[in-house]
């Protein structure tokens, strides 16, 4: 009967231990994947229209300069931004800290997250509701993510939501002017046809660079 009550006994702290180790585990996974994804620098939209230019594909960069977003950094220079500056007292617009937060991607963040081939003047890109890319812009990252492989969220790639477009889209950027998610979305909708696969097999035409990063 002792000998049974003390396998028993080191069995149940097998099991606990067992059971600890895993949910160190799965916090030290946890972790390292936002450790990877917060690294991610801002590469910049013509990074990301290397893959995402193809008609066949989504049109993905083509929707998005044809968007408000692509012209943001430079509306801050129209005649109505010079009025709503005068008003807050701010001589500049494009120079402003206050506006530039939500007219320019990643602004206000250091230095040493962009990549040389970052444009500021490119306004409001794809990184903006995407996240930093570095990470996630190789094809078969993306191609893992979209197979499932691999998790969106482990190299950064942001899913937008209400919450994303609500930080600039509020009370102190915008005057109290909301978007409602699911209606804005569908006007800038740009996914990637089911099935679609990029390069040679699916004929599209290879840009200078493609791939290579």
């Amino acid at each position: 009967m002792k000998m049974l009550r003390a396998t028993l006994w080191i069995a149940a702290c097998l099991i606990a231990w067992s059971g600890v180790a895993t949910a160190a585990d799965e916090a030290k996974a946890e972790a390292k994947a936002e450790k990877k994804a917060s690294d991610a620098l801002y590469v910049g939209v013509k990074k990301c229209k290397m893959c995402h230019k193809s008609e066949k594909g989504g049109a993905q960069f083509r929707i998005w300069s044809e968007s408000k977003h692509a012209n943001a950094y430079k509306e801050l220079a129209s005649e109505k931004a010079m009025e709503i500056a005068k008003e807050k007292g701010i001589e500049d617009p494009q120079k402003a800290d206050e506006c530039l937060a939500c007219h320019v991607t990643g602004h206000g963040e250091p230095a040493e997250m962009f990549k040389s081939t970052f444009v500021a003047e490119d306004g409001v890109g794809c990184e903006s509701c995407h996240g930093a890319g570095s990470k996630y812009m190789k094809k078969k990252t993306m191609q893992g993510i979209r197979d499932e492989t691999l998790k969106a969220e482990d190299y950064g790639l942001v899913v937008p939501t209400q919450e994303t477009c609500d930080k600039c889209h509020n009370e102190k950027a915008t005057g109290g002017k909301h978007v409602d998610f699911k209606e804005a979305s569908e006007k800038i909708a740009h996914p990637i046809p089911e099935g679609y696969k990029r390069g040679a097999a699916a004929g599209d035409e290879k840009e200078e660079g493609e791939g290579e990063e």
